[in-house]
């Protein structure tokens, strides 16, 4: 989807349309979720802190999130995936890889599959989407990025290693900023310079990573559409207005962050046994804590009193709180953890 927090929002208040809005954080606090294409011309993305994204936008329009109903609008967006295949794998609430080489609607294209996708998700929403096409996941989800808004991009199987090997390395999808910086002082700079680096150059260099690296510089990925996708966690964070200083601030705040992990996970039906703590102070620095318990947990007890313990280990945060957040990770889903946990008596 394009924009999908702020398209919502200016689709609900037409006040909004065509100006430069970002949903989440104030003018003085917090971080902006998601910038309508307005603001990103002033610099203004996701992620970015608020009283930045001011200073670059002057007239930039902040809303408060509605999680709720952008939770809605998603579910309409996946039951029209669904009536093309159920090979459906959400990444987030807008954005999913679909398997379309057998599909319901036994449609031969997949270009054609995409753009009835589009018209479908305009016509029940109101909202603009963008596709990428392709033969693999890296493509596809590459692809999906450079028509971007209400756009469509199609790699087709022989045009895919030239595509790779001009594409700068920073759009690689899987390569971040910090991996990006330190490729280019190795000076690989796009696909072709990624592609000359040998599997154990790279592994060397990169770790593990670096053979999904090797491999996709030649167009090679073969993981497949998964829609029952494993969670790896579950959590939850806030954003203060004002900085949190003391322990009984502290305490306050943290309560109602921990009965939304715990309500998240009730009705996930899962249970995890870590349990960690974020902590961002005032200067942005991000601390995280973690704790691993022998049995699954999953009430608002049991996650209350591990995120305690690790707020007070080694020590209450001396320097002012911006940002708290708990989750809840090593995660197993209900009916397998009792099916694990199942004993037959015998009578002798």
């Amino acid at each position: 989807m394009d924009a999908f927090y702020a398209s919502v929002e200016q689709l609900d208040n037409p006040e909004l349309k065509g100006k430069p809005v970002a949903v989440g954080g104030s003018r003085e606090r917090g971080v902006v979720a998601a910038a309508s294409y307005e603001a990103r011309q002033f610099g203004v993305h996701s992620a970015l802190a608020s009283i930045m994204a001011a200073r670059r936008c002057p007239n930039l329009i902040f809303v408060k999130p509605r999680f709720e109903r952008y939770k809605e609008v998603s579910l309409q967006i996946m039951e029209i995936f669904k009536n093309y295949t159920d090979l459906v794998e959400p990444l987030s609430l807008d954005e999913a890889y679909l398997d379309v080489t057998e599909n319901k609607k036994n449609i031969v294209s997949a270009m054609k599959i995409a753009m009835n996708i589009r018209a479908d998700i305009l016509a029940a929403t109101g909202l603009t989407a963008s596709a990428g096409v392709s033969y693999n996941k890296f493509l596809a989800k590459t692809a999906s990025d450079i028509n971007k808004p209400d756009g469509m991009s199609v790699i087709l199987p022989e045009e895919g290693q030239a595509f790779i090997e001009q594409l700068k390395i920073e759009k690689f999808h899987g390569i971040g900023k910090v991996t990006a910086e330190k490729m280019k002082k190795f000076g690989v700079f796009n696909g072709a310079d990624l592609k000359s680096k040998s599997s154990e150059w790279l592994h060397r260099n990169f770790g593990k990573a670096g053979l999904h690296y090797y491999r996709i510089a030649r167009g090679i990925d073969e993981r497949e559409v998964q829609p029952n996708r494993v969670r790896k966690s579950i959590g939850a964070e806030n954003t203060f207005e004002n900085d949190l200083e003391t322990e009984q601030e502290l305490l306050k705040a943290l309560q109602p962050i921990c009965q939304t992990v715990a309500n998240r996970t009730k009705k996930a039906k899962n249970a995890g046994k870590t349990v960690s703590l974020k902590l961002k102070y005032d200067d942005f620095t991000i601390q995280t804590r973690s704790k691993t318990v022998g049995s699954y947990i999953s009430s608002f007890n049991h996650i209350w009193a591990l995120a305690v313990e690790l707020l007070r280990t080694p020590e209450i945060p001396e320097k002012p709180i911006r940002l708290l957040g708990i989750s809840l990770s090593n995660l197993e889903k209900e009916e397998v953890r009792y099916g694990i946990q199942l004993r037959f008596e015998y009578e002798e």
